[in-house]
């Protein structure tokens, strides 16, 4: 095992969703959680992922974030990174609102989310993400965002900035507000972020797909993604600012039609993302279950590796239930990938001894009673 540059040490938890305290020391690159359904597993997860910015693995509200009877939650994380050691921390701010979230950095708070994540990346692969072909793309583009936020943090302020724009101009023309001047103006704006986020995702794209073609994921299938955007397609074609100025005339052409609709017909809210085994050519839509499965993992393997080589580290890889819809062979390949990968990964399941195969290489840990114990079944070595 190769040791990562980016490594969990210590977890805090208090009042955060079943967990009323709770001090976690993850020391090993891998680290498996076991327990009945309902014991936490997932909770740990989600406390990881929102030392990120943004709302974590399950997207959830803040107010749905404190343990029962409580209005307050926090999360702290101290990891260890190029250089030496970060403590982040986020939860509720001492004086309220309990709506509110805040992040701090070493004890202070950053100017911005992009100096946290500047720190620190993670992405995450859950059960529901089953269903990421059959249900809407605005799940598809999270993923693929998340993607990008990893390699450029830079590209949430981008999304951020064109979706409060578009929020903007979709209010004023519902009113019927609509000043040509000020509606230009909104335009503009989200002209400019939208080519900018439409760049960076498909930099990442491209930068994945030569990533995934080197083999990066190992046994599991060379999978291609393919972002399908107006605006990728016309980039291909023409410099950003000629794109920019064909979405804004675009937008100022359709107002009545997307003041009808109640948003915008164009922008980088449509983008959407496919993704195909590269060999057969079979698109994951049509594809069943194991073999869709089998095609995400390969993108988070693949992420993974293509971040270190771009940032230095890799990120913390959240797999909840990693294990589900892969036959054996596919979970072995699943465990000597992430063994070689520097990474530090974090695998769920309700059976410890589905990742018996992991003993004296991964942590094992046993979920249950608000708590987590290291399981003795499967001591390390």
């Amino acid at each position: 095992m190769t040791e990562p540059a980016l490594r969990l040490t210590r977890l805090l938890l208090s009042a955060f969703r079943s967990y009323e305290k709770l001090a976690w020391h993850p020391a090993r690159q891998l680290n498996v959680i076991h327990g009945p359904n309902g014991s936490g597993k997932t909770n740990l997860l989600e406390a990881i992922s929102l030392l990120t910015p943004g709302r974590g693995l399950r997207g959830a509200r803040i107010a749905d974030l404190p343990r029962t009877g409580s209005a307050a939650w926090a999360v702290a994380g101290r990891l260890a990174v190029p250089g030496g050691e970060v403590d982040i921390g986020t939860g509720t701010p001492p004086d309220g609102p309990p709506e509110r979230r805040v992040f701090r950095l070493d004890g202070t708070a950053p100017r911005n989310h992009a100096d946290v994540a500047q720190r620190i990346a993670a992405v995450w692969l859950t059960p529901q993400m089953d269903r990421l072909f059959q249900d809407g793309l605005s799940g598809r583009r999270r993923f693929l965002d998340r993607l990008v936020y990893a390699v450029e943090p830079g590209h949430a302020r981008e999304v951020a900035a064109y979706e409060t724009a578009m929020a903007s101009r979709n209010r004023l023309l519902g009113e019927g507000r609509g000043d040509p001047v000020w509606l230009a103006g909104i335009e503009e704006q989200m002209a400019r972020h939208a080519v900018a986020a439409t760049v960076a995702r498909a930099t990442l794209v491209a930068r994945l797909n030569a990533a995934l073609a080197d083999g990066v994921a190992g046994a599991f299938p060379a999978a291609r993604m393919t972002l399908i955007c107006p605006l990728a397609t016309r980039l291909e074609e023409a410099p950003a600012l000629a794109v920019e100025d064909w979405l804004r005339g675009a937008l100022g052409a359709g107002r009545g039609r997307d003041a009808a609709a109640g948003s915008a017909a164009l922008g980088a809210h449509r983008a959407d993302m496919a993704l195909a085994d590269a060999a057969s050519g079979q698109d994951a839509a049509r594809a069943s279950t194991g073999q869709q499965k089998a095609l995400l993992i390969a993108v988070i393997l693949g992420h993974a590796a293509l971040l270190t080589a771009a940032r230095g580290f890799g990120p913390l890889l959240l797999l909840d239930e990693p294990a589900v819809h892969l036959d054996t062979d596919r979970r072995a390949a699943l465990f000597a990938a992430l063994a070689a990968l520097p990474a530090q990964a974090f695998l769920t399941g309700t059976d410890g001894d589905i990742f018996a195969p992991l003993a004296g290489v991964a942590g094992f840990w046993r979920s249950g009673g608000g708590g987590l114990i290291e399981d003795p079944a499967f001591p390390a070595r």
